[in-house]
C-alpha cells in the first residue's frame, strides 16, 4: 500500500514503514538506544531525503524511547538524577546542532556532512564496542572475575554528586560533555544518541549497565523531543505522515525488546549491537564511495 509523504515529496509502502518503526522500536527496548543510527540510514535506503529524515527520526525516537523507559521505571532501573544532569547538557548541545545544521543546510552540504559524520561515528564506536565485548565474553569463559573500576581522572573533578541509583560519587562535568555531545548529534544526524550515550555510561562514568539503558532512555525522550520541535520550527521538514507511520511501529516494537532485553547477558547485548552498527556503517560507506547508477539529480532550487 503506497502513501505519498508530503514534506519529502515521495511515495513509500506503509507497511513497509510500520515494519522499520517496530524493528528499531525492538532495538530501543533491548539496547537503550533511540535507534536511530539505524532507522534514519534505512530511511535513506528508501528514498526519503536526508534533512528530512534527520528531523522527522528524532520525533520517531521519543515515542519509542517512552515505551522503553516506562518498562524500565517499573524495573527501577532509572537513575533519574543522572538523566536530568545528562539531559542538561543534552538540550545545550541540541540547540546548538540546530544552527549548525540550518547554516550547512543553506550551504547545500548537509546530505554529505549527515552521511559521513554517520560512517565516522559508527565506524569507531562500533568497533570499540566489539573489541570489548569479545574481551568480555572471553573473560567471563574462563571464569575471570570482570576488573574493578578504578579510579581515574574524572574521580578527581570538582562539582561532586552523588548517583544513589548508579552508585557513584563523581563530578557533574563528566556528565554534562556526554550530554552536549549527544544533543549536537540528535539535531544534525537524526540520532537518539544512544549508541554513543550507552558506552560512555558504562566505560566513561562507570555505571552498571542495568542502569544504563533505563537512564539514557529517559534523557533521549526530552533532547530528541526538543530536537524535533526546532526542526519543525527552523527548517519545516518534519513528515507527520511519516513520523506516525514509524511511531505505531516502534511504540509496539520497544515493549518486545525490553522483554528480550532482560533475558540476555550484558555482554551478549552489547556485541550483538556493536554488529549492527557496523552493518550499518558498511553500508553508508560503500553508498558514499559506489558511483550512483545516476549521477545528476534535478531539483527546485534552495530544496532539500
Amino acid at each position: 500500500m503506497q502513501i505519498y509523504l508530503p514534506i519529502a515529496e515521495v511515495s513509500v509502502n506503509a507497511f513497509l514503514l510500520l515494519g522499520l518503526g517496530g524493528l528499531v522500536g525492538v532495538l530501543s527496548g533491548m539496547f537503550g538506544v533511540g535507534g536511530g543510527f539505524l532507522m534514519t540510514p534505512l530511511l535513506f535506503f528508501i528514498g526519503i531525503p536526508p534533512a528530512v529524515a534527520v528531523a522527522t527520526e528524532a520525533n520517531q525516537i521519543v515515542a519509542s524511547s517512552f515505551s522503553g523507559v516506562l518498562a524500565h521505571f517499573k524495573r527501577k532501573t532509572v537513575d533519574l538524577r543522572m538523566g536530568t544532569v545528562l539531559l542538561i547538557g543534552g538540550l545545550i548541545g541540541a540547540a546548538l546542532g540546530v544552527v549548525v545544521f540550518n547554516y550547512l543546510k543553506a550551504q547545500g552540504q548537509v546530505d554529505l556532512l549527515v552521511k559521513l559524520c554517520y560512517v565516522v561515528f559508527l565506524g569507531v564506536i562500533g568497533g570499540l564496542m566489539f573489541i570489548e565485548s569479545l574481551r568480555a565474553i572471553r573473560n567471563t569463559k574462563k571464569g575471570k572475575a570482570p576488573p574493578r573500576k578504578k579510579h581515574n581522572w574524572i574521580h578527581g573533578l570538582p562539582f561532586k554528586m552523588r548517583f544513589r541509583v548508579s552508585g557513584l560519587y563523581i563530578s557533574v562535568i563528566p556528565p554534562l560533555i556526554v550530554g552536549v555531545a549527544v544533543g549536537i548529534l540528535a539535531a544534525i544526524m537524526g540520532v537518539g544518541g544512544g549508541f554513543i550515550m550507552v558506552p560512555a555510561m558504562i566505560y566513561l562514568l562507570g555505571m552498571p549497565t542495568k542502569v544504563v539503558v533505563g537512564t539514557s532512555l529517559f534523557q533521549i525522550i526530552f533532547v530528541t523531543a526538543f530536537t524535533t520541535m526546532l526542526h519543525a520550527t527552523t527548517n519545516y521538514t518534519v513528515d507527520v505522515v511519516l513520523a506516525v507511520l514509524l511511531l505505531v511501529g516502534g511504540v509496539i516494537g520497544a515493549q518486545v525488546g525490553t522483554r528480550i532485553g532482560v533475558k540476555m547477558k550484558a555482554e551478549q547485548l552489547r556485541i550483538l549491537l556493536a554488529l549492527m552498527v557496523l552493518a550499518v556503517c558498511g553500508k553508508l560507506a560503500l553508498d558514499l564511495l559506489l558511483q550512483p547508477s545516476e549521477l545528476y539529480t534535478l531539483g527546485a532550487a534552495g530544496g532539500h
